[in-house]
């Protein structure tokens, strides 16, 4: 008998969710372990959940166990033991006759609905549950979503590989090598145009990023506003957020956290601070990460900051108690 895993997607109708469903089941993310899904969508969509099932039953994909849709988050997150929260409430839609513009106004809408989620998971998930918040505010959402859950035994992630992967392919480019070869791509602070991709810390072939890289003006003028502003470039482009881009980051994210991390590397996710770094307690924050053999994942300790990584994960962290003092009513 196979090993069997559950994993719960909200927002599955949405363009992430089309590019990140078959993956699940595709035999690499999980491995060789039969996957059940449970698709979740709000009531006025859910039922366009029917031709997605159609097309997983017909990719004759041999990992796919048990799928159902529902528009009943409580229901579907009877234990499983993952949750990949892609569903949020986006800026410039209209809501409630409304149209959200204001980050305040996102922030407490989504707050909302992660609150009620957030419930559920700590009430009928898997005591061990790993949670992926994708829908932005990702961090926030998480922070508000890890409260209202209260079991301390499951891990709330926001997702911040996304940031990795554009930083990685920005400095293979920029060193003439290959994205497999560059390793350590830590992102701090908030999945925002504030977040800080460490090229310090970076590996590339053996070499760190401090010592590859001797040229603050292509830094300041180019790395950091290529990175921290590529969400925003792919929607002036395309016309839309990222959607394969984030499937493939969130896949990447799951399976960094099912096999443990090669000796001396680490990656990257938004977890709850613990005092590591001097970061504020309290914020669901991008820090390096790693997993260990029993699965369970542990902030990395021992990574060097130059002042120049110091000023600019401060600005961030700023912004995420920016952020929660917004919704502090939530966290009551």
């Amino acid at each position: 008998m196979k090993e069997r895993v559950k994993v719960v997607v909200t927002g599955a109708a949405g363009q992430i969710s089309y590019s990140l469903i078959p993956r699940l089941v595709d035999g690499h993310t999980f491995g060789d372990k039969i996957v059940d899904l449970e698709l979740v969508e709000i009531p006025q969509v859910v039922e366009k959940l029917e031709g997605l099932v159609m097309e997983l039953e017909d990719s004759n994909f041999p990992n796919m166990g048990n799928v159902n849709y529902t528009s009943d988050f409580e229901k579907a997150a009877k234990d499983a033991d993952w949750f990949l929260l892609v569903g949020s409430i986006p800026r410039g839609i209209v809501y409630n006759g409304k149209k959200i513009e204001e980050r305040a106004d996102l922030l407490q809408i989504n707050g909302g609905i992660f609150v009620g989620q957030g419930k559920a998971i700590g009430e009928h998930g898997k005591p061990n549950a790993k949670i992926l918040v994708v829908g932005n505010p990702a961090n926030t959402n998480a922070l508000i979503g890890r409260h209202a859950a209260n079991n301390e035994s499951q891990l709330w992630m926001a997702m911040t590989m996304l940031d990795s992967s554009r930083a990685q392919s920005v400095l293979s480019k920029k060193l003439n090598t290959g994205i497999s070869d560059i390793s350590k791509m830590i992102i701090w602070g908030n999945h925002s145009p504030t977040m800080y991709p460490d090229f310090e810390n970076m590996d590339c072939n053996g070499q760190s990023g401090k010592d590859l890289i001797d040229d603050m003006d292509w830094i300041n003028g180019e790395f950091l506003p290529t990175v921290q502003q590529r969400g925003k470039a792919v929607i002036d482009s395309r016309g839309a957020s990222s959607a394969t881009s984030a499937a493939k980051a969130a896949l990447d994210t799951v399976v960094a956290c099912e096999n443990p991390t090669a000796s001396g590397d680490c990656f990257s996710a938004a977890v709850m601070t613990d005092g590591s770094y001097g970061l504020p307690d309290g914020i669901i924050c991008g820090m390096p990460l790693r997993t260990l053999a029993d699965g369970s994942v542990e902030i990395v300790s021992g990574i060097e900051l130059s002042d120049f990584a110091k000023e600019k994960i401060l600005i961030s962290t700023n912004e995420l108690l920016e952020e929660r003092a917004a919704v502090m009513e939530l966290l009551q």
